[in-house]
């Protein structure tokens, strides 16, 4: 009974390993679009903007799949304590994930829409790549938070999310300043507005993330509480 207790046990841990896994594939998966979805609009890549939508197909799929995995988990092995936080946990993850990867096809749309017009003028988009860089990093370091179950780093990027709403808040200024100045901008101008937007959208989806990841490790829900609250809940002791 006992080599059998420890089977079952051991192909549950491969189980929420696997989950974990494709996680970060899907993760992965999300990143390089993000990447990919910036570097055609900085330089009018209509062929990387039509890859950048078809990758959220792929996207979409793992989610469900994931999702699908997350539900026959919960039946068949009926988890309790961290090991049902882990397997919840992931399907909000996924989610979010899903939402960043929808947030990086509408950059692509806005840039073949922006790229589509005549007499094209582009204010300055230095800041938007500065802000693409900040989404990219927060993305990556909140699943290597995942995989190492660190909430501390986690309680760090959910601070960080402050300072893409700043960002983003920065350059919405500077553009209303350029369609005051030359309104022949306004059209673009606008367009990039959006695509900031989706910037500053895909950073709280990875602040969401990060909350997980401390639910998973501390048990404790860290949702619509204060910022300093949330990192005192990520440095307890108490697990």
């Amino acid at each position: 009974m006992a080599l059998m207790s420890d089977h079952v046990s051991k192909k549950f841990d491969a189980e929420l390993e696997g989950l974990r896994s494709r996680v970060m594939q899907m993760g992965g998966l999300v990143e390089t679009q993000i990447n990919h979805a910036i570097e055609a609009f900085l330089h009018g890549d209509t062929d990387g903007f039509d890859q950048v939508i078809a990758d959220d197909e792929q996207v979409n799929f793992l989610e469900v799949s994931i999702d699908d995995d997350c539900t026959h988990i919960i039946a068949r092995r009926q988890p309790t304590a961290g090991d049902l936080r882990m397997v919840m946990a992931v399907i909000k993850i996924v989610t979010d994930l899903e939402r960043i990867g929808d947030e990086a096809a509408k950059i692509a749309r806005m840039g073949n829409q922006v790229y589509q017009r005549d007499n094209l003028l582009v204010p300055r988009l230095h800041e938007m790549r500065a802000m693409g860089d900040v989404a990219v990093r927060m993305l990556r370091d909140v699943l290597d938070a995942f995989v190492r179950l660190d909430p501390v780093a986690a309680a760090r990027i959910v601070r960080e999310d402050e300072t893409v709403d700043d960002n983003f808040r920065g350059y919405l200024r500077l553009l209303i300043t350029y369609m005051m100045e030359d309104p022949r901008t306004i059209s673009t101008a606008l367009d990039i507005v959006f695509v900031s937007k989706a910037l500053e959208r895909i950073g709280d989806h990875v602040k969401n993330i990060a909350e997980n990841v401390i639910y998973i490790v501390k048990g404790k829900d860290v949702r619509h509480i204060g910022l300093d609250q949330l990192e005192r809940e990520a440095l307890s002791e108490n697990n």
